[in-house]
């Protein structure tokens, strides 16, 4: 009896036991349950915290590269402003006077743009020159008469490719702004006559006259070489005359001839005795003995007196010349602001530019003298002083 009782006792502490076991192995497993828990959140906010921190280290890095991109691009708008200033170009002129005046000759930009327009559809197209470089450079070689090297160095080209584009931009310039050297009508003229004329002559002056020349090589051929020499200049040269209306612009320029031509010879054949009108005067200087060519289309001619033999020139005789040599300096003055504004035509121009272009009678230094005088008449008369409240528009 007491061995049974014994027996269901250890049973009862066996399962006791086993009980405790499994509540020791659940209280373990849920104590390794909840660290795996704890572990695996963890990992989930590691996880979410990582794309936080990548996006942060992203966001840092993409605002110093933002940083570094503004700068750059600050510092490549600099540069390439510069690099536009230092360009001979538009931009190099525009909005500067002084440099529009300095390199062109021309008042302003406006006028230089305007003049652009007139021709830019008739200037060769190039790969290397714009339209505007073209003008630029050949407003350039005339108004300072660089050396061809040196404008190709300056506008990044070879000699022959400026030496080209400046041809062709003569040509042009010559055909196209051609009127503006143009003999006004005479109504014209007496509408606008200076007081100092109407003082003098009335409204009668038409054309006040007198000749340049330009020194050239010596030439080869001994013909060219008799015919070229002048004895008033001592060397070789070409010999223009020029003709000027009362108020001082342009309105006649000759082509070239040697420089042995008279005054008169010139004047007999370059066909400015065509344009006279019966009635019109003509101021000159004592060389232009052309009273007889002129009186043949019932015009005058005024030229300072000659003593002619005699010791002195009556009180009548002075006070003519004094009016005519008054009023004949205009033209000395237009032939000098010609010279100075445009210094190539005071080198000694080559061989080369005497000769006739082809398919033409002009030669290429005809031509240039033609631009010069059409480029000095965009400019303020020497004569007629401008209005003090007149400005540039530009």
């Amino acid at each position: 009896m007491k061995r049974k009782v014994v027996t269901r006792q250890r049973q009862k502490w066996q399962q006791m036991l086993q009980v405790g076991a499994v509540e020791d192995e659940c209280g373990e497993w849920a104590d390794v349950k909840a660290a795996e828990d704890e572990d695996e959140e963890g990992e989930n906010q590691a996880e979410v915290d990582m794309p936080v921190k990548r996006q942060r280290r992203e966001c840092q890095f993409c605002e110093r590269n933002s940083a570094e991109v503004n700068r750059l691009l600050q510092e490549n708008r600099e540069l390439r402003c510069e690099l536009n200033k230092r360009k001979m170009d538009e931009d190099f002129l525009k909005g500067d006077t002084n440099k529009v005046r300095y390199y062109t000759g021309i008042p302003c930009f406006a006028i230089l743009l305007s003049l652009f327009t007139t021709v830019k559809a008739f200037l060769p197209v190039t790969k290397k020159l714009s339209s505007f470089q073209m003008l630029l450079l050949t407003l350039i070689r005339l108004r300072l008469d660089l050396p061809v090297q040196h404008l190709a160095h300056l506008f990044h080209v070879s000699r022959n490719t400026l030496s080209t584009a400046f041809t062709d931009t003569i040509d042009v310039l010559n055909a196209r702004l051609n009127p503006l050297v143009c003999w006004p009508e005479r109504h014209c003229l007496q509408a606008t006559m200076p007081h100092q004329f109407l003082e003098a002559f009335g409204k009668r002056v038409a054309i006040i006259v007198d000749c340049f020349e330009i020194r050239t090589e010596r030439p080869s051929n001994l013909k060219a070489r008799a015919q070229a020499f002048s004895h008033y200049k001592g060397t070789h040269t070409m010999k223009y005359l020029i003709g000027i209306t009362p108020q001082g612009a342009i309105s006649f320029i000759s082509k070239g001839w040697g420089g042995r031509a008279s005054d008169k010879h010139i004047t007999e054949n370059c066909g400015l005795l065509n344009k006279l009108l019966p009635g019109d005067l003509v101021l000159a200087d004592r060389g232009f003995d052309i009273k007889d060519s002129v009186g043949m289309m019932c015009a005058e001619v005024k030229v300072p007196a000659f003593t002619k033999g005699r010791c002195q020139l009556d009180a009548k005789d002075v006070e003519n010349t004094r009016a005519i040599a008054h009023l004949r300096i205009h033209v000395e003055r237009v032939i000098g602001s010609l010279r100075n504004k445009y210094t190539m035509l005071h080198k000694r121009i080559p061989i080369s530019l005497l000769l006739p272009c082809e398919g033409e009678e002009m030669t290429l230094l005809d031509k240039i003298v033609n631009v010069c005088c059409i480029l000095l008449n965009m400019c303020p008369s020497v004569v007629a002083k401008p209005d003090e409240n007149e400005r540039c528009a530009c």
